[in-house]
Order: C-alpha cells, then structure tokens, then sequence
C-alpha cells in the first residue's frame, strides 16, 4: 500500500514537472524571442570586452571542458586551456585556432600536483586574463569504503585544494591590477543531497557550490562576477562510461555544449545557477516541497538503482 501511495505521488510529481517545462518553455518563445536573439547578437562583442581578451579554461580537453574551451573561442577569446589529457588537448587547441582565429596557451598538468596552482597563477599574469572557469573535477562511483587514502586525496587536492588556491590567487590578481573580471566554478546538482556511491565528489561539489556564493559577496564591490553552475546529468564522456541504468526516474541527460553555453550567459546575472528546466524543477521539489528525509531518500534510491552493480565488494556483510 505504501509503495502504491509512493509511486502514485511519484507520477504526479512527473507530470507535474513536465507540465511546468513546456509551460515555460511556451512562454519564454513567445514573449521573449525578439529579446534573445538580441542578446545572441551583441554577447559575443559584450563578453570579450567584459571579460576577455584572455581566459583560462580548467580541465579543458573533453567534456564540459571542451564545450566551454568552445563556447568561449565562438566569442573570440583567448584561452589558456589546462588539462592532464595532452593529446585531446592539443587537438582541442588547433581546432579552436583553426575555427575561430584565436590564440591559446597549453598548460599539461596534473592538478592534484602541489604545485599546479602556482604554475596556473604564474600564467594568468603573463597575460590579460580576467575569466576563469574552474571545470576539472576528480568523480569515481564506489561505495566509501572501498576508496582508496590515494583516491581521496584526490578528491581534496582536484575538487578543492588546487580550486581555492587559484581562485585566491586569480582574485587577488584581479584587485591589484584593478580589473573587471568573471569566475565559473562548476558544482553540481550531487552536492545537493549527500547521496551514496558518489560521497566524496557530493561534499566537494557543495563545497565548490558554497565558495562561490561566500565569493559572490566578497567580490562584487571589485566589479568580479562570480557563479557557480550547478549541473545535472550531463553527456560528458566521463558520465557515459559510468553507463547509468534508469528506472521510474530518469534524470533529464543534458548536452554539454547547451550547459557551458547557458552558464557563460548567466555569468554576471546570477550567482548559482542551475542549467536546464528539469533540473531546476528536481530542486525545486527536493529543497521547497519534500522534507529533507524523503528527498534524501528519494536521491539515494534513484543513485542505488543507477549503479547497482557498483555495490560494495569490501563491504561488512
């Protein structure tokens, strides 16, 4: 009877969201069209001058690394692209190059190396750099227990030790030099609740979520936009190899390029972001409408079910 209740209110919660998406979507097309594509037209010129003529985009070669590395060269950026992966890398880099007459500077690094902020750092004041989009990050789907002490230093040194670090220092830059500038920090819509098999990338990533939103308020009075952008599901390679099984909820799979496109858009309007209507919705239901228990609840089922044969094998039984 519970389960029936449960499901029942499952399904409504379905509809109901989709309702609410094409709703908006409807919405936004007829009263605002004339509006974006003005936009659309005069972005590219505002942005550079707002932010360029340099960036560095961070963890840069594939993904929503390369959607940003991308979105920003459509824009005529300048990029300091850094990554670990040299050959997707300097492909990436001819490509951009090629494509959009740019110029890029490459950085192959391994973040979670002591020294890779300050290799960073060194760079960005090399050139007029006032963009900053911080999208590396370190994820393995496992139970907890089954990390390795060398698995979660990663974690801390990847997803927030070398964050910070750059961020303090690129802010720092920006104050003394007495430039405007922008920060992306890509969060995630994991550091939400905490949820099982993803725990240490859930606490960095809310970690990640509240720097920036702390930044925010530091920041603005030195007119340097900062945003986190807190992402769903996202076809990244890296999510697509973890090959998720979907069962009553499936989570709305967004294209990286329309996430790095979005953020870019939002930077300077808001401070977290949440790309995609579903996403937004799914927070909406989980943070305003149900306790914290059931959506706690909710998340961790729908991530067991996802990755049931992830389940422990060093567990206790």
């Amino acid at each position: 009877m519970a389960n029936a209740i449960f499901l029942k209110n499952l399904d409504t919660l379905k509809k109901a969201k989709s309702i609410f998406c094409i709703g908006l979507k409807n919405y936004s097309n007829f009263n605002n069209h004339k509006r974006w594509v003005k936009i659309g037209i005069m972005s590219d010129t505002t942005f550079k001058k707002k932010y360029g003529p340099w960036c560095m985009v961070i963890g840069a070669a594939e993904g929503l690394g390369e959607a940003y590395t991308i979105a920003l060269a459509k824009r005529g950026m300048n990029i300091i692209m850094v990554d670990n992966q040299k050959p997707l890398l300097d492909a990436l880099s001819k490509k951009v190059e090629q494509e959009y007459g740019i110029e890029t500077i490459l950085l192959h690094l391994d973040l979670y190396e002591a020294d890779a902020f300050e290799k960073m750092s060194q760079q960005i004041q090399k050139v007029d750099c006032r963009l900053l989009v911080y999208n590396a990050a370190y994820s393995l789907i496992k139970p907890f227990i089954d990390h390795t002490t060398e698995e979660l230093d990663h974690f801390i040194d990847i997803n927030t030790r070398t964050q910070i670090k750059v961020v303090h220092q690129f802010s720092l830059y920006l104050i003394e030099k007495k430039l405007p500038g922008g920060i992306v920090l890509m969060s995630s819509l994991a550091g939400l609740i905490g949820m099982q098999l993803v725990t240490p990338y859930a606490a960095t990533k809310a970690f990640t979520w509240n720097l920036a939103e702390a930044l925010h308020h530091e920041l603005t009075p030195y007119k340097i936009d900062v945003m986190a952008c807190i992402a769903g599901a996202t076809a990244t390679p890296a999510y697509l190899k973890t090959n998720p099984r979907y069962g009553i909820l499936k989570p709305s799979v967004m294209n990286p390029s329309m996430v790095a496109e979005l953020a870019l858009k939002k930077l300077g309007k808001k401070t977290l972001f949440i790309p995609g209507c579903s996403n937004r919705m799914n927070y909406f239901i989980l943070t305003r409408i149900m306790p914290r228990k059931i959506a706690a609840y909710i998340a961790n089922r729908t991530m067991g079910n996802m990755y049931v044969d992830k389940k422990s094998t060093n567990s206790v039984k």
